[in-house]
């Protein structure tokens, strides 16, 4: 099947579903929780279904023709900010514009960082992308998107090093220099699984520059970054790839509370994972490597 009649029938099918879903909103959420109104006056279940359609993001942007993404454009291969020209490019970048597409509206990119990402996302942004963790702390702010990979913590290092830093406990240990950027996942696992080893923070662009040089040990991060790293760097191998520290799912965050933007995003993103959208999106970056655990 052609790219194009692909995304065209999945424009049409998008657009019944929006329809359908400013239609009913949340309706099915409060059914059979209102008591019956006296006539002539509106339903609990009425007022509250009013409210989600018409306080809708979808509708905003829509009628703005522009969607707002965050991303921090520091972590390839689902984003990247490219030097000079300062476009962004990744997997997530380019499922954003397809969404942005399927909408019929522009894409108004928002630089951000790990550190900053949910004070950037809730005050600027309609969606946040780029190999974002689903966690129950930033679950408390946003909804997450169905997911779009399964993920956990594992380490990389320099490839003679592999062996030395298996586990947690070879990790925590003080002549060991773990190294992460500041905020977000990747430190707060380091800062409560080693709190006896070397700690030390640096830009996301360079940090396995730091390992290749001898300026740290070890990085643990996400799987998927695990493993398009050792593809990208002949001097760096994953460790335990298959036997994570950890579980979690990757997804992208949207509106606290807004059901109707939630269900067409979570529809657009089921389709595009299943029809081949994905799967082209990623393919130039990843090539053959799998970056979703098995099960």
């Amino acid at each position: 099947m052609s790219r194009t009649k692909t995304h065209s029938r999945r424009v049409t099918a998008l657009g019944g579903l929006a329809a359908l879903a400013l239609l009913t909103g949340c309706a099915d959420q409060f059914r059979g929780t209102a008591t019956e109104p006296e006539a002539g006056q509106e339903s609990s279940a009425d007022a509250a279904n009013e409210a989600a359609v018409g306080d809708s993001r979808l509708d905003a942007i829509k009628e703005s023709g522009s969607l707002a993404v965050c991303t921090t454009g520091d972590y390839p291969p689902f984003t990247e900010q490219e030097e000079g020209s300062g476009e962004f490019t990744g997997i997530d970048v380019d499922m954003a514009r397809d969404l942005a597409e399927t909408l019929g509206v522009e894409v108004e990119w928002v630089k951000t960082s790990w550190e900053t990402l949910m004070e950037d996302y809730l005050a600027k942004c309609d969606i946040a992308v780029g190999g974002i963790s689903m966690n129950p702390e930033r679950a408390e702010q946003v909804f997450f998107t169905v997911s779009t990979l399964e993920d956990g913590k594992t380490p990389i290092a320099r490839c003679e090093d592999v062996e030395k830093y298996q586990t947690v406990e070879d990790i925590n240990q003080p002549d060991v220099t773990s190294i992460f950027p500041k905020g977000g996942t990747n430190e707060k696992f380091a800062r409560e699984h080693y709190p006896d080893g070397d700690l030390q923070t640096h830009d996301n662009l360079t940090i396995f520059d730091e390992i290749v040089a001898g300026r740290a040990d070890v990085m643990t991060t996400d799987r998927s970054e695990v493993l398009y790293i050792d593809h990208e760097y002949e001097e760096l191998c994953a460790v335990n790839p298959d036997e994570p520290f950890d579980y979690f799912q990757k997804g992208y965050m949207l509106p606290q509370g807004d059901v109707v933007f939630k269900h067409y995003v979570n529809q657009w993103l089921d389709i595009a994972m299943n029809d081949g959208t994905y799967d082209e999106i990623a393919k130039p970056w990843i090539g053959d490597v799998e970056l979703a655990l098995e099960d």
